[in-house]
């Protein structure tokens, strides 16, 4: 059997936010040819996204912001909801594509078919709020995962791991009133969107980093405050929110990591994982925009989440 899914469908290739934006379906290609190139798709199982429904989508987000999404899409052309997020007429089917991702293998991983999985997915979500489209972000995937699984599958407990460039500040914003999740996050700061900082609930483990911070600060941070909190909370699922836009490599950001930082940083998530008695991780695709170190990173997570 084979230990890790990839889960993607062409629909998220279709959305489009304009001419030279950074959130471009370039991403998906450039991850496929790393994938193949590297050999690692003989060693995967490879699923198509479904679109999330209604029920699963409103665990996290109202059923007016989904209506009002829906009811944005332009019949043609190009119609922004803020200077960084647009809509395409396709967009609704590849953000429907990418939560229904998170929702299938949260399914896929808790009923033992699978060790855990890779959603390679776009639009990203981590920014999406209850009821707020922002930084190209309109539903929060891994945050409909992580209800599916506590709402659907009955879980207690789960926790949202985040080493994205940005702060999560709309998984925190779903989250911020649900002890049942723990959010453990690290992000430039001050950066876009200028939050994550005063937040003071014990389940948000949300730790600022300054401009040129490197691998050495990541990983301390990790170790002496993620995985600590984590463990104590001992979750019976985890989620990754897996951005790669603290690449050194990323003009998006200003941090320094490279691609063994974010091998150590899954290796960190599967010993918690065990330590917790389960192997329960779903891993879902957020930034990285410099194709080519986002393409190196993302092998480079499959391969330490298979084990290979």
């Amino acid at each position: 059997m084979t230990t890790t899914a990839f889960i993607t469908h062409r629909e998220c290739w279709l959305h489009d936010m304009g001419t030279f934006h950074p959130e471009c379906s370039d991403r998906l290609a450039a991850i496929n040819d790393r994938l193949i190139a590297a050999g690692l798709d003989l060693y995967l199982s490879f699923y198509d996204a479904p679109q999330a429904t209604p029920e699963q989508i409103t665990r996290a987000h109202p059923a007016a912001y989904l209506e009002e999404l829906m009811n944005s899409v332009p019949e043609h052309g190009i119609r922004h909801l803020d200077p960084d997020t647009a809509m395409n007429p396709e967009t609704m089917k590849a953000a429907l594509r990418s939560a229904g991702a998170g929702v299938l293998a949260t399914d896929l991983v808790l009923k033992g078919e699978i060790e855990n999985a890779f959603c390679a997915v776009r639009p990203p979500g981590h920014h999406a709020e209850r009821a707020r489209a922002m930084g190209f972000c309109f539903l929060n995937n891994v945050a409909i995962a992580a209800r599916h699984a506590l709402e659907a599958h009955g879980l207690e407990r789960v926790a949202i791991v985040d080493f994205d460039v940005h702060h999560g500040n709309g998984t925190e914003d779903i989250f911020r009133e649900d002890p049942r999740v723990m959010m453990a996050s690290i992000f430039q700061h001050p950066f876009y969107p200028y939050s994550g900082v005063d937040c003071t609930a014990a389940h948000m483990v949300n730790v600022p980093v300054p401009a040129g911070a490197r691998g050495d600060t990541f990983r301390q941070i990790v170790s002496d405050l993620w995985i600590p909190a984590l463990r104590n909370h001992n979750p019976q699922m985890i989620f990754i929110s897996a951005g790669f836009d603290g690449h050194y490599e990323d003009d998006m950001g200003s941090l320094g990591l490279v691609e063994s930082d974010y091998v150590w940083a899954t290796q960190q998530v599967k010993a918690l994982a065990a330590d917790c008695g389960h192997k329960n991780i779903v891993s879902v695709l957020e930034g990285g925009y410099a194709l080519s170190s986002l393409a190196r990173s993302v092998v480079a997570h499959i391969k330490a989440l298979a084990d290979l």
